[in-house]
């Protein structure tokens, strides 16, 4: 079967190329660049907690390294100490800032040791044709050439030429803010800590009169960013030295606070979003299919949920032929969560950017402000979490066994320590991305035990002949506990970390019935598919037995 091409070789297209090579799906990354990412200090990227995992488990690399996990998250007004977040050492809460061209170089030397992937660097697209069987596209240039490919999935940017090409709207709001960014080194009373100063004091008439923002960077750096007022008005080399020199002086107290300025620029913010995910075999993630960013939140962040939402379902259909209802659930889940974010934002931006009025003067208010950019900042609440797909149509329907747990269903699985196969102990997450579905039985006292002593006792042996007769490839972990879960409880873990559902006991109907509705009720479709074509003897529902 032919490749997944990937257009665009940006953060969230070298993802979803190693996330297929993972699971065994061939890919071509078309590159319109020469294959390396130019240094820029100043534009680098906010990792939260679940892509900053996902990015580690992908390339092997701690990107602690090579970026700055925050000590800590302060958020000041005028003088005022209005907010203050300490996060502990080697604590996985703690956002991740990191320069985007290390990240993205993190991502090219993965790709380099995989077999299944290839890079076609200077190939820019220029047409892409479709048929039943898989789709074709066409770069120009000294390379130009024809590729074929069973899907192609569009992570060209906001400007992007898949999008274009598939006459996908993208409406929303241009402009929505925008900052003046510096780079540079010096030292700063904070070390390690994020800061958001807004109403600073000294409040002049240049990028740092309303707000500003100092994200540390190893080595001493800093990426500062100053909110501009509504408008075009050009940021000169001087206008924007002055604001460095301004607010270091305000924050240090000296008079000729010591830096070297290492990289400029202008950061504009728009939030729009496409109509269309998904057009036949073409799909779209990532900033062709989205742009927000507004108080702190990221855009990579989502980016990447795409890739990893899309490429379990990719590789589902690439290994056991269409499956539908499957790859319509990625626009279906990951629309609706990206959508309700940038309608938050949206809420947010009169009330946070209005100023004056009674907004200022109401007790509380500015409080309650400073929680919304705390919350898009270090990635919690409706502007800044991972969301959950609890309405997802992937999700099973009247399931008699279902317990609750301390994670809802569809949201993403608190990381506990499991046994594998093998008997060796690992991370929840370090078994993601392959492909499989999860099976977790909790299991209090196993952790103390050799696996042998239980692996063969009491409710294994039936869960495992359970797990062996789902409808696609599975693995069955053990855990000593998880949040909220009753002893002897089994969750079902889709391959990209969310759950599925928790149940009480070894339920094989409930369990096959559960994986059945996550793959969309293909395996259903494909029972009735060989039963029309070769008649077999009736089964017993639930039996799993195919």
């Amino acid at each position: 079967m032919d490749p997944v091409i990937i257009v665009g070789a940006g953060p969230v297209g070298l993802t979803l190329a190693l996330l297929l090579a993972r699971q065994n799906v061939p890919a071509v990354v078309l590159d319109e660049g020469p294959g390396k990412d130019e240094p820029r200090p100043a534009r680098t990227v906010v990792l939260r907690e679940d892509t900053a995992a996902l990015l580690e488990r992908l390339t092997s690399v701690a990107l602690d390294e090579h970026g700055v996990r925050w000590a800590g998250w302060r958020s000041l007004r005028r003088k005022q100490v209005m907010s203050e977040v300490t996060f502990g050492e080697a604590d996985p809460a703690a956002p991740l800032h990191i320069a985007q061209h290390v990240l993205t170089n993190a991502l090219r030397a993965a790709l380099a040791d995989e077999p299944l992937v290839k890079v076609a660097v200077d190939s820019r697209l220029d047409a892409v044709e479709q048929e039943r069987s898989g789709v074709s596209a066409h770069t120009r240039g000294a390379r130009g050439t024809w590729w074929r490919g069973s899907y192609l999935v569009g992570c060209d940017g906001p400007r992007s030429t898949v999008r274009k090409l598939q006459d996908i709207r993208f409406p929303g709001r241009t402009a929505v803010e925008r900052h003046a960014v510096a780079a540079l080194r010096a030292e700063l009373p904070w070390e390690g800590h994020a800061l958001l100063h807004r109403m600073p004091p000294w409040r002049s008439s240049g990028p740092s009169a309303g707000e500003v923002t100092a994200r540390p960077l190893p080595d001493g750096v800093w990426r500062l960013d100053w909110l501009l007022p509504p408008g075009k008005d050009l940021v000169t080399p001087e206008i924007l030295v002055a604001g460095v020199r301004e607010t270091l002086t305000g924050w240090t107290d000296s008079s000729a606070p010591a830096y070297e300025l290492l990289d400029t620029g202008v950061h504009t913010v728009h939030h729009r979003l496409a109509r269309r995910w998904r057009a036949g075999r073409v799909f779209l993630a990532g900033d062709a299919a989205h742009l927000l960013g507004a108080f702190g939140t990221q855009g990579l962040d989502e980016g990447l949920r795409d890739a990893d939402n899309l490429a379990w379902k990719l590789a589902a259909a690439w290994h056991h032929g269409p499956h539908e209802a499957l790859l319509d659930s990625y626009q279906i889940e990951r629309r609706a969560l990206v959508a309700a974010r940038l309608r938050a934002a949206d809420q947010a931006l009169p009330v946070l950017r209005g100023g004056g009025g009674l907004r200022g003067i109401v007790p509380g208010a500015a409080r309650g402000h400073d929680a919304l950019f705390t919350d898009g900042h270090l990635g919690r609440g409706p502007l800044g979490a991972s969301g959950t797909y609890a309405d997802s149509p992937l999700a099973p329907r009247h399931l008699q066994a279902e317990v609750p747990v301390d994670t809802p269903p569809g949201a993403p699985v608190t990381d506990v320590r499991v046994t594998a196969e093998d008997g060796s102990f690992v991370q929840l997450r370090d078994r993601l991305g392959r492909g499989a579905l999860l099976v977790v039985l909790i299991a209090p006292g196993t952790g103390v035990w050799d696996r042998k002593h239980w692996v063969s006792a009491g409710v294994m042996p039936r869960l495992a002949a359970a797990v062996a007769a789902l409808p696609h490839p599975a693995e069955l972990l053990v855990a000593e506990s998880y949040p909220g879960a009753p002893a002897h409880s089994v969750l079902l873990v889709r391959p990209d970390g969310h759950l599925v559902t928790a149940l009480s006991g070894v339920r094989p109907a409930d369990l096959y019935a559960a994986a059945e509705a996550t793959l969309g009720g293909t395996a259903r479709e494909e029972r009735q598919e060989e039963t029309r074509e070769e008649p077999a003897p009736k089964e017993e529902a639930g039996s799993g037995v195919r």
